[in-house]
Parts: C-alpha cells; sequence; structure tokens
C-alpha cells in the first residue's frame, strides 16, 4: 500500500483528522493576539501569471506564512525529532530530496520520488495519483499521519507533537497572534493552515524562459535554449501537451479558471511481460480507483526548476534529463530484462500524445538548454523560502 492508497484505504482516520481541522481552525485571520488587525500577505505574482486561488477558510497573512515556514522546517514535526516537512523538500534541489524515493522519519521508504513543490500554489491536484487529493490542506495529512509508509509519525502522536510548540514560547505567542480567537490555537488544524500558508507563498516565475517571455527581455535566452523551446512546443515533440501553459502543467488551477484540469497520463514507463502492469503497490491512479484503465495513470508535474529535481518519474527511476528525452523518443521505456522486463512504448494505456520522434544529438542539447533555462535562481535562492535553523544550506549558487 502507498501513500496515495492511504487516502482511498484509511478514510475514517482521514476525516476524524479533517474534523479536528474543522474544530480546531475555523477562526484566526491573523491577527495580533493583542487584538490588532492581520497584516494582510502581500502576493508576489510575476508578470503573466494569474492570480492564485486563496481558500476562504484559510486567508493568508504575514504572520501566519511566516509561521508555516518555521514548522516546515522544524524538525520536531516528526515523532522523533529527526526531520522535518523539508528534509524531503530541500531548497537547493527547487524542494525535493534528490532521492530515487523518499525516506520517512523512521527509515521507511517510499514508493514514490519526492515532486518538486515549486508553484504547488497552482496544483489543480497534490499529488502523483490520486484525484481526490485536490487541496494543499488534504496533501499535508497524508506526511503527517501516514502509517503505511510512516513519513512524520504523527498517528496516536497528536498531542505529543503539539506539547513541544505549545510549550515553545516563541511558537505559543505565534500561534495566539495568528489565531487570536482560540482558547487552545496550537492544533492539528492550525498547523496544516500555517504550513500550507507557507506552501502557496512559493511562487516560482522568473526563469530566462519568463524573462523572455512575459517580461520583453528576449536576450536572456541563449539561441540554443530558443532552439529548445521551439522543439518542445513543436507538434514533433509534443511536450506542451502535457507540460504546457504558465507552469509547464497540464493540471493547473487558479483564480477565474472555470473548468476542471486534473490530469492524469500514461507515459509508457512500464508495461511488465507485456500485460500492461505496472510494478505492484505502484500503479498510479489504480491504486485509488482499482480499475485496469487507471494503470500507470500519474500526473504531468511542472517542469518548473527541472534540471534541479532529479531523478525523474514518479518513482525515480530515470537519472538524467538526457535520459527522459531517450525515453520519449523512443515512445515508451523498453525494460529489456528483470522483474519489470516489458516495453512501455507498447502499453495498451498509453497516451495517444506519447509518440517516438527521431531527434539529432544537437537538437537534444538545445532541449537540454532550454530545460536549463526553466531554472528560476531568485525562486531557489529566494530567502523568504530558506531554512530559518540553518540546518539546510542554499544552493552552492546562492
Amino acid at each position: 500500500m502507498n501513500r496515495e492508497r492511504l487516502l482511498a484505504s484509511r478514510v475514517p482516520r482521514l476525516h476524524y483528522v479533517m474534523l479536528i481541522m474543522l474544530l480546531a481552525g475555523c477562526g484566526g485571520s491573523g491577527g495580533g493576539g493583542d487584538g490588532s488587525p492581520p497584516t494582510q500577505y502581500n502576493w508576489q505574482v510575476p508578470p503573466g501569471f494569474p492570480t492564485p486561488r486563496e481558500d476562504p477558510d484559510n486567508p493568508l497573512s504575514e504572520e501566519k506564512v511566516a509561521l508555516g515556514r518555521l514548522l516546515f522546517y522544524d524538525r520536531r514535526m516528526s515523532i522523533n525529532q529527526k526531520m522535518g516537512c523539508a528534509d524531503c523538500r530541500l531548497p537547493a534541489l527547487a524542494f525535493t530530496d534528490g532521492r530515487t524515493t523518499s525516506e520517512g522519519t523512521l527509515g521507511d521508504m517510499h514508493p514514490r520520488n519526492a515532486m518538486s513543490m515549486t508553484n504547488v500554489v497552482y496544483n489543480a491536484s497534490q499529488n502523483w495519483a490520486n484525484p481526490n487529493t485536490l487541496t494543499l490542506s488534504q496533501q499535508a495529512l497524508v506526511p503527517m499521519f501516514g502509517e503505511v509508509p510512516v513519513e512524520l509519525g504523527w498517528t496516536d502522536h497528536e498531542d505529543e507533537i503539539l506539547a513541544r510548540f505549545a510549550a515553545d514560547p516563541d511558537y505559543a505567542s505565534r500561534f495566539a497572534t495568528v489565531y487570536p480567537d482560540e482558547e487552545n490555537p496550537v492544533s492539528v488544524g492550525n498547523v496544516v493552515k500555517a504550513l500550507v500558508a507557507f506552501e502557496m507563498t512559493m511562487i516560482s516565475g522568473n526563469a530566462p524562459v519568463d524573462k523572455a517571455t512575459y517580461q520583453d527581455q528576449p536576450e536572456a535566452l541563449s539561441d540554443s535554449a530558443r532552439r529548445g523551446m521551439d522543439l518542445f512546443f513543436s507538434e514533433r515533440l509534443e511536450c506542451f501537451h502535457c507540460h504546457g501553459g504558465f507552469n509547464f502543467s497540464s493540471a493547473v488551477d487558479h483564480d477565474g479558471l472555470v473548468f476542471e484540469q486534473v490530469e492524469f497520463h500514461n507515459n509508457g514507463l512500464y508495461n511488465i511481460n507485456g500485460t500492461g502492469d505496472y510494478p505492484h503497490g505502484n500503479q498510479g491512479v489504480h491504486d485509488v480507483t482499482h480499475k485496469l484503465e487507471d494503470r500507470g495513470m500519474f500526473k504531468a508535474p511542472t517542469l518548473r526548476n527541472i534540471a534541479l529535481t532529479a531523478p525523474y518519474m514518479h518513482d525515480g527511476s530515470i537519472e538524467t534529463l538526457d535520459a527522459v528525452i531517450d525515453h520519449y523518443a523512443r515512445g515508451g521505456r523498453l525494460i529489456e530484462e528483470g522483474p519489470y522486463a516489458g516495453d512501455g512504448a507498447k502499453h495498451p494505456l498509453k497516451s495517444s500524445l506519447l509518440a517516438s520522434f527521431q531527434i539529432t544529438e544537437q537538437e537534444k542539447r538545445d532541449l537540454l538548454a532550454f530545460f536549463d533555462a526553466l531554472t528560476d535562481w531568485e525562486f531557489i535562492c529566494d530567502p523568504r523560502f530558506s531554512d530559518p535553523f540553518g540546518n539546510l544550506p542554499p544552493h552552492s549558487d546562492c
């Protein structure tokens, strides 16, 4: 059983947690503990980007975002105090962890690769393969309360973990300031709301591609990157069908958007023994719906900052962007031997958009230059998103 199936298989527990959120976190818009009004958060939306969709039950304030940042990096968020949210979301790696698949605080290995948190506020769905996890609040509960595998280990230890923060004078003051109308502001629901507030602000939109596209700086793109961009948006390669738009993803949500854009695709990564199977317990949307037609269906994540987020795919099974290009050029992956042997290009459910193509070595270099041009160094090095405890160093280029 994987993290996404946890949502479907442990409904009573998660409903209980959601009830805690509703009972404990409905008040508190971010005002001061002394009755002062909240400091409204000032959105810094990049040129060409839509306005994020805010949750009316969780209005942002500067104080709430600051609290969420502390919680995101604090290792007291785990049962054994050995890791925080950020230990699987390193700022130097565009908020991924560089592992094939992630490891929980007790050493349990996760079946999935850590998806980048770049622009999560614009996601229409919040993980690799659960069509029911649509909000950041829903997503936050999974690493907190997941048991197979254990990630942070909150299950049956809520009171113990919350007590750490309630006993810390700085945290106690911050929770009281952010949630001034509550008698016991240090609650599961309020922790989740603060985490979500911080995550919503992690917006990246100042890469060389953005400067050339939205900021009238055509010189920001090298000739090679520009050729790569033309290839990316060509019908020959068809990359843009799944990774298009301002966020280079087909699954986006924002203020004013009318149509739901929750999408999952089979990209021919596996076809075990020619049966259409993916590795057990890691079969995408199928693990939630149990429908055969959902085998191998996964989200197409944003490609922003993609050069920093290796390894790739939902299970981290492709190590480099060069190899990713080869995978799509072939139209699916061929695994010639071993337990996962099979030809993904022949998967019966493979997306019709995934057709093989010919690409020269120069074109591949151009495409890689374009991927490099999706790196937003201002975002990666932004002190607003850095570790306030100094445990996780910034990227060496910052």
